[in-house]
């Protein structure tokens, strides 16, 4: 059955190589298309901003010379205004007539060439609005002053809105045209436009405005009360900057026009009456200069018309360079989208014959068929052939190494064998270093399964291959019926040796005894550490225990004799358990707990002794055994409960606080005293458990007694104390632990103290660090039954403790010396900042020892003996000193 894989493989196989020649091509050309439309959207932009560059000039144009139109109509109208409400002394009748008949013709001339500049405004052009607005005001003027019902102030400011909107119609053009984004030239001639219009709409304000004033005797209107002198600074001001004109042909009519004698006429009337305030003006000459101003303001058309017709002829040619641009970008693209179609069509054509030959030789090499390769067709394709039948060569040297390494052939002399070129030269290097890394690999598994099974210090096998070779001694026994020994030493006094000379020179130890103890022994007999000071000696086969009593006291011998370390020279000593398997029946785990029993025999009875397990110490393991299934059960079925002996303060007898002490009536045996199940518990992690127990029953009684019982201002609360074994501490879990229960409980960390024991404190550095966490968890710290271990007074100060609590034994000693040493330890302490706890206070007589040494607190018989909750929480409820 054909797979779809296959059939897509052989339908590319098909398809000829111009095809794909052509679809590469297809990339550039899109770009080459996506640029010409670019191109032709830029050049058609460009047209269309110098069509509306064109029609605003336009309409600024056709916008100056309806405004123009209208201030040509408010000097006669203005006229005829002043004619009629003006009685000028000198003036006869005849003369009044005549000039207002001057005025009438003038009035009508510039009406009829106002309407022809509106109606230059076609419907829909920029000016347009403009035009209409100014058409509808003109028509009501224009009726009101030839009805004479206007004066000349109300004339001139009814004309004055009219121009005002066609002035700013016309700033909106000139702008809008010169926003539009034309060429430089183009951009240059539309601002002389503006320019020009400026001036213009400069030049026709001042005049109306003098006259104005002239009329108003000094007080003008409109403009929002501008005065003419102000409408003179602008006209100077834009007449100044007619010397920025870009236009030659513009500048030329511009020199021409302002030295026509009527354009400086006007001029020099103003300049004449600027700052010099209002001085009244004759009417002929008022008449004269309305008459020069007309004149300016037709040649000032003319000259606007110039700048109008160079902007729209710029215009006009940006328009046609960006319609001849588009048509180029067009011809061009279209031009080089078929060029590149026609040569990838011919490329394709005359290189897929050579290539497909080629092409099916590299197919075949990259499904690993290392075919010869055929040399053929063009020289580029020849190039390419070659060089692929080399890179067979050389991927057939690798497929021959390649196979040598898959074979483990690791000596191969292939493998020696260099490959050419740069990139042979890597390819054999990662040869040679994957050959480096399985050799490397090897012997770092072999280092490795060494190091799992073998003590880092003494390089014996550990406690985990201990148990695999006794068990697989033991298997041996099974099937050959004989007998398996195997010897428990711990060693005597090295913590001594540890405490007194640091734990280097402890490590020394520890190697000399091992290699004495490889001395010792049989070529066949193993010998292991189990860790801390413990060995193990696995002895098969075993004739009796005769002789591994005998080697046991060798080993004794060998280990007793002095060790010379360094400067010092130190001694050990030995306590040997002896175990036998008669048949192999047991498995590895017993037979070690055996000779661990045995020891913990020898070494109660004097240390640096063999014992043998024997059916004493089975029935007592048994009895351990039983012992530690009672104590998990007890523990799950709620047997357990806390009684709580009260601490109270030295001084004065008040109630600080409760130790928490485990009791256990087990069914059928009554109140099983501590001593006996608690050190079983210690044994075994069994501890761990009970400590939990503890923690969180003590912690949840003393919340609950808190709740029922609020605390009385100025009292402290009271706190209970919690003994955690050094297994527990130990363990990595303890702090989470307390966390835990305190979370639970809701009980302030402050309210609960944590024993431990000197033990603790000097032999296990991972204790002390979780004693520190638990410390920054809120909670103190106590030292239990202090000077009955191996700490010195002075190392209180680096512990992290709180509370030191001195042993029962010194308190009821009668002794004289420890009475001094309690009194020691009292000051020691307090002067490390530590609270003292005297403990097992039975007597008056010791109690006020205590207070006269400055002891803290105490507990004991002569207080109260442990209390049940109930009784404790009677106690607590009383709050009533406890009295000795």
């Amino acid at each position: 059955m054909t797979s779809p894989r296959s059939t897509c493989v052989r339908s590319r196989r098909r398809a000829p190589l111009w095809a794909y020649l052509t679809a590469l091509v297809l990339v550039p050309l899109i770009g080459v298309g996506v640029l010409t439309w670019g191109i032709v959207r830029l050049r058609t932009e460009e047209a269309a901003s110098a069509v509306r560059a064109a029609a605003a000039v336009h309409a600024v144009a056709m916008l100056d010379a309806v405004r123009s139109s209208v201030e040509e109509e408010v000097v006669p109208a203005l006229s005829l205004a002043v004619l009629d409400t003006t009685d000028a002394p000198g003036r006869t009748p005849a003369v009044d007539a005549a000039d207002r008949l001057q005025a009438e013709v003038a009035f009508g001339r510039a009406q009829r060439t106002t309407d022809r500049a509106l109606a230059l405004l076609s419907a829909g052009s920029a000016g347009a609005a403009a035009g209409d607005r100014a058409a509808g005001h003109l028509a009501t003027v224009r009726e009101q002053v030839a009805a004479a019902g206007l004066g000349v102030v109300d004339a001139y400011v009814t004309y004055l809105d009219v121009i005002k909107g066609l002035m700013n119609a016309e700033r909106a053009a000139a702008a809008a045209a010169n926003a539009e984004e034309a060429p430089l030239a183009t951009s240059q001639a539309t601002r002389d436009v503006e320019l020009v219009a400026a001036l213009t709409q400069r030049a026709g304000q001042v005049v109306p405005l003098f006259l104005s004033a002239q009329l108003a005797g000094g007080n003008p209107v409109g403009y929002a009360a501008l005065s003419w002198e102000n409408a003179w600074v602008d006209y100077v001001s834009a007449y100044r900057q007619l010397d920025e004109l870009s236009q030659s042909d513009l500048r030329v009519a511009w020199a021409s026009g302002r030295a026509s004698p009527t354009f400086t006429a006007v001029d020099e009337v103003l300049t004449r009456y600027a700052g010099d305030g209002v001085t009244a003006m004759p009417v002929e000459e008022a008449l004269e200069l309305v008459r020069a101003h007309v004149a300016r303001s037709s040649l000032l058309a003319d000259v606007l018309d110039v700048a109008v017709d160079d902007a729209q002829a710029l215009a006009a040619a940006d328009h046609r360079a960006a319609d001849a641009g588009r048509a180029t970008a067009l011809a061009l693209g279209a031009g080089l989208l078929l060029l590149s179609v026609a040569g990838a069509f011919l490329l394709g054509r005359t290189v897929s014959r050579s290539l497909g030959l080629l092409a099916g030789q590299a197919e075949q090499v990259s499904r690993g068929s290392l075919v010869d390769v055929e040399v053929d067709g063009p020289w580029e394709v020849r190039t390419v052939s070659a060089a692929l039948g080399a890179a067979v060569a050389s991927l057939r040297r690798i497929q021959d190494q390649a196979r040598a390494v898959a074979h483990g052939d690791l000596s191969n002399a292939l493998l020696d064998q260099p490959l050419p070129g740069p990139l042979g030269e890597v390819v054999h290097a990662s040869v040679r270093q994957i050959v480096s890394s399985v050799r490397q690999r090897e012997e770092l598994q072999s280092a490795l399964a060494h190091q799992a099974t073998h003590d880092q210090l003494t390089a014996l096998p550990n406690r985990g291959q201990a148990l695999q070779l006794t068990s697989a001694a033991l298997a041996r026994g099974r099937r050959s019926g004989s007998m398996t020994g195997l010897l428990f030493l711990d060693l005597d006094g090295f913590k001594t040796v540890n405490d007194h000379h640091g734990h280097a020179v402890g490590d020394d130890v520890l190697k000399e005894v091992a290699t004495r103890l490889g001395a010792v022994v049989r070529a066949g007999d193993t010998v292991c550490r189990l860790g801390g000071d413990e060995f193990v000696v696995l002895v098969e086969p075993v004739d009796g225990e005769g002789d591994l009593l005998e080697l046991a006291g060798r080993l004794i011998t060998a280990v007793g004799d002095p060790i010379a370390v360094g400067d010092h020279v130190v001694r050990v000593g030995a306590s040997v358990g002896v175990a036998v398997s008669r048949d192999g029946s047991v498995d590895a785990d017993v037979l070690l707990a055996e000779a661990d029993t045995a020891t913990y025999r020898a070494k109660r009875l004097g240390r640096g002794r063999a014992e043998v397990f024997d059916d004493v110490l089975r029935a007592q393991l048994a009895d351990r055994a039983e012992m530690e299934a009672a104590i998990a059960s007890a523990l799950v079925a709620g047997e357990m409960e806390l009684h709580y002996q009260p601490v109270v303060d030295v001084a004065d007898g008040r109630l600080h606080g409760f130790e928490a002490l485990v009791r256990w009536q087990r069914p059928g045996h009554g109140w099983v005293s501590p001593d006996d199940f608690v050190p079983v518990a210690e044994a075994s992690r069994l501890v761990c458990d009970l400590d939990r127990w503890v923690l969180a029953e003590a912690t949840r009684q003393l919340a609950a007694w808190r709740r029922a019982l609020p605390a009385v201002p100025g009292v402290p609360e009271p706190t209970v104390a919690v003994n955690i074994s050094g297994r527990h501490l130990a363990d990595r879990r303890v702090v989470q632990d307390v966390a835990d229960v305190l979370a639970a409980s809701g009980l302030p960390p402050a309210l609960l103290v944590l024993e431990v024991t000197e033990t603790v404190l000097v032999d296990d550095p991972v204790a002390i660090e979780n004693l520190a966490a638990l410390r920054r968890l809120g909670v103190a710290v106590a030292i239990d039954d202090f000077g009955t271990g191996y700490t010195s007074i002075g190392q209180l100060r680096h512990m992290p403790v709180d509370t030191v609590k001195i042993d029962r034994s010194f308190i009821g000693s009668r002794d004289h010396g420890h009475r001094e040493l309690v009194a020691l330890m009292i000051r020691a302490a307090h002067t490390f900042g530590l609270t003292v706890v005297a403990e097992g206070v039975e007597e008056p007589g010791q109690l006020e020892r205590l207070r006269r040494e400055g002891c803290d607190q105490a507990q004991g018989f002569l207080f109260h003996r442990p209390l049940p909750a109930a009784a404790a929480a009677a106690l607590l409820a009383g709050l009533q000193p406890a009295t000795g």
